[in-house]
C-alpha cells in the first residue's frame, strides 16, 4: 500500500489534463455553478411572478394557441377538398381566359366576345321589355311582359346583393364596363350574365310557343353567353355555373309570385 500511493501520485503529476490550464475544461468552476444556479432561481422566480401577474384571459389564450396552430397544421378533409377544388377552378379559369386582353391567344376575337356578352346585359333587356310593353295591345302580352320586367329587376337586385356579400374578384384584372356598373355587376360571384340568360331562357321556354330549333338555339345562346364571361377573364367557371343555378331559382321565384292580369293592368294604369 505505501508503495502504490507514490506511484498513483506520480501518475497524477504526469497527467497533462491535471494541469491548471486544463482544469477549467474538465471541471466547471464552483463560482460558475453557483452563478448559474442563482440565475436559474432568479429566472424561475421572475417567471412565476410574471405568471401570477398575467390575467386569466391571457393564460387561457396562451393555452389555446398551440391547439390553433395544430388545427392550421392539420386541416380537415373538407378544408383540403375545398382548397383543392378552388385551386382547380382558378387554374382552369385562367387557362380558358383566352380573350382576357389583346395579348392573349384569342385577343383578336375579344370584341366579338364582348358583343355576345352585351346580349346578356340587363339594361338592354329592361329597355326592350319596356318598349314592347308600351307597344303591346293584348292583355296576355302585357301580363307576360310585366312579369318579365319583374324578373329582370329581381335578377339585378339579387345578383348585386350576392356579389356585395361575396366580393370575389375575377381570375384576371379586367375592369367592368359601363353597363356592368349600371347593373352593379362589378364582382365575380355569381355571374350576372349567366343568371340572367338562364332565367330568360327558362322564362321563354315556359311562356312562349317556340319550335324545337328555336328552343335549341335559345339554350345554346344561354350557354355561350355564360361561358363568354370566362373567356374574357371576368368570371371563374364556378361563378358561371352558380349563376345558372341562381337564374333557375329566380325563375321559380317569379313563378311563385306571378302577377295576374288585373294586377298588371293596375300597375300599367299607375305608370
Amino acid at each position: 500500500m505505501p508503495a502504490s500511493q507514490p506511484r498513483s501520485r506520480a501518475r497524477d503529476r504526469n497527467n497533462v489534463l491535471n494541469r491548471a490550464e486544463f482544469l477549467s475544461l474538465n471541471q466547471p468552476l464552483k463560482g460558475n455553478q453557483e452563478n448559474k444556479s442563482s440565475g436559474r432561481k432568479q429566472s424561475g422566480q421572475a417567471g412565476a411572478a410574471g405568471a401570477q401577474n398575467t390575467n386569466p384571459k391571457e393564460r387561457r389564450q396562451s393555452q389555446q394557441l398551440p391547439e390553433e396552430d395544430c388545427m392550421q397544421l392539420n386541416p380537415s378533409f373538407k378544408g383540403i377538398a375545398f382548397n383543392s377544388l378552388l385551386a382547380i377552378d382558378i387554374c382552369m379559369s385562367k387557362r380558358l381566359g383566352v380573350c382576357a386582353n389583346r395579348a392573349s391567344s384569342w385577343g383578336g376575337a375579344r370584341s366579338m366576345i364582348n358583343l355576345l356578352g352585351i346580349t346578356g346585359h340587363g339594361i338592354p333587356w329592361i329597355a326592350g321589355t319596356l318598349i314592347c310593353l308600351v307597344k303591346s295591345s293584348t292583355l296576355a302580352g302585357q301580363e307576360v311582359l310585366m312579369n318579365l320586367l319583374l324578373a329582370l329587376l329581381l335578377d339585378i337586385m339579387i345578383v348585386a346583393g350576392l356579389q356585395k356579400l361575396a366580393k370575389r374578384k375575377g381570375p384576371y384584372d379586367v375592369n367592368p364596363g359601363l353597363l356592368d356598373y349600371l347593373t352593379m355587376d362589378t364582382y365575380a360571384f355569381p355571374a350576372g350574365h349567366a343568371s340572367r340568360v338562364a332565367m330568360l331562357s327558362k322564362f321563354f321556354l315556359n311562356h312562349l310557343v317556340l319550335a324545337i330549333p328555336l328552343r335549341i338555339l335559345l339554350v345554346l345562346w344561354a350557354l355561350c353567353v355564360g361561358f363568354s364571361r370566362v373567356m374574357i377573364g371576368r368570371h371563374h367557371i364556378t361563378d358561371v355555373l352558380s349563376g345558372f343555378v341562381f337564374g333557375y331559382l329566380q325563375f321559380r321565384l317569379v313563378e311563385l309570385i306571378w302577377m295576374s292580369s288585373n294586377t298588371c293592368q293596375m300597375l300599367i294604369s299607375i305608370w
